[in-house]
Order: C-alpha cells, then structure tokens, then sequence
C-alpha cells in the first residue's frame, strides 16, 4: 500500500493524521507525520469528515473503506476488535478467550493497529478494569472512552467528585 493521499483533522485529543491510497484509508494516527507533498483525495477527505462527526458527538460508526498490512493473526485481531461495540470495553483476557494462549500476540498485534479509533483498539482495557497499553497515550485513551460513554449516555468512566 503507497499513501498517496493524506487529511489532517484537529481534534480535542491532538492532531489526527489520515492516510490513504486510491481505493482506502490505511493509516490514522496521532501525532506529525511525513506529509509533504501528499494532498486530499476523496477517502481521505471523507475520513476526516467522519472522524470530526465523531468527536463532535454525532457519530459512531465508521464506513469509509480501510485497509491495513498485517499478518493473517493481525488481520484477525483488528477485525475483532472492529466488533467491539462503540461505548463499551472488553478486557485483554475477555477479548482473547477464543486463543487464550495467544493473550501476549494478542496484545502485540492491537499494539501494530494504525488505524486508530476506527479499528478501536482504546476499547480494549485490562482485567482489573484499569487503563492499559495504549500507544498513544493513556491520556487519550481515557478521553476517548469518555467521550463514547457520554454521547451513548451510558454513564461515566469514572467517578467524578
């Protein structure tokens, strides 16, 4: 896959950086990236149409097409956690119980998914129900769950005194 194509969101969590090639979005990630001499093209562009709907509370289902490299194992994770419903959590264990020797690859391979929020691998947290393990922060991780859970109105991450 050669990204061809590439949209920047700003969003309440940082800087948002969509790349894409002709036929899907292959990377969403936080942070600068290399941009220079890419510009928008249509999935791009709706992308970040989507992403901002989605922070902006009105949004909670992607359908823009994706496509990231990855081995047959990794494939197979990011499609799980792809069916992770929007708002709710599922523990590293949970989440692995179908291959609960592979736990460890499990957790590497939502480590390698770079298509953030849309394969949704911030809704994955750990057995004792803390934040774990997310390469863009704990902090964003955080915000994002919050997010979810208040525009589904299913409560608060936490208790807020």
């Amino acid at each position: 896959m050669d990204q061809k194509y590439c949209s920047v969101v700003k969003s309440p969590v940082g800087d948002i950086t969509i790349l894409a090639d002709d036929v899907a979005v292959n990377v969403i990630t936080f942070g600068e990236r290399e941009t220079e001499g890419l510009e928008e093209n249509e999935i791009s562009k709706t992308a970040a149409e989507q992403l901002r709907a989605y922070f902006g509370g009105k949004l909670q289902e992607f359908t823009f097409p994706i496509s990231q490299k990855g081995t047959e194992f990794q494939q197979e994770v990011w499609h799980n956690l792809s069916k992770i419903p929007y708002a709710e959590t599922i523990s590293y264990a949970k989440f692995s119980a179908h291959h609960p020797l592979a736990i460890r690859a499990i957790a590497s391979a939502n480590g390698k998914n770079n298509i953030a929020i849309v394969v949704p691998c911030h809704r994955v947290i750990g057995s004792d129900g803390k934040l774990v393990g997310y390469a863009s922060g704990l902090w964003r991780k955080k915000w994002l769950l919050q997010h979810e859970r208040e525009v589904a109105q299913i409560g608060q991450t936490e208790l807020k005194f």
